[in-house]
């Protein structure tokens, strides 16, 4: 069984360039209102763990966020890797996408994309 959680109790949150773009994505790519942005971690990568990132449907063990009014689904099981992370927006000269910004992560890869808790 799901649940839906509050904002204020969500696990993530998301700079304004973050949102714009997702909002943005889910524009141009015609993103069904049945799925959410699905934020989670997955192991691999050089530093251990991926971060996982992308649209989906909802799955049995997710939590439901509304992050500024972005619907968000996160399995309970990921919350412990990823409190109070920032997904931030970068397009710049030298770098173009997400970023993670997690208090959690004891060191991190090169690129940004892995990291070990």
């Amino acid at each position: 069984m799901s649940t839906t959680v509050d904002t204020a109790f969500a696990p993530v949150t998301f700079s304004e360039g973050a949102a714009k773009e997702l909002y943005k994505l889910k524009d141009q790519q015609e993103i069904s209102e049945d799925y959410g942005l699905r934020v989670g971690v997955e192991g691999g990568g050089c530093a251990g763990m991926n971060y996982v990132l992308g649209f989906d449907q909802k799955k049995d063990g997710d939590q439901e966020f509304f992050i500024d009014g972005i619907k968000v689904f996160m399995n309970k099981a990921h919350q412990m890797y990823l409190m109070g992370m920032m997904i931030d927006w970068q397009d710049g000269l030298n770098s173009r996408g997400f970023t993670f910004v997690n208090p959690n992560a004891t060191s991190t890869c090169g690129c940004g994309t892995s990291f070990s808790a």
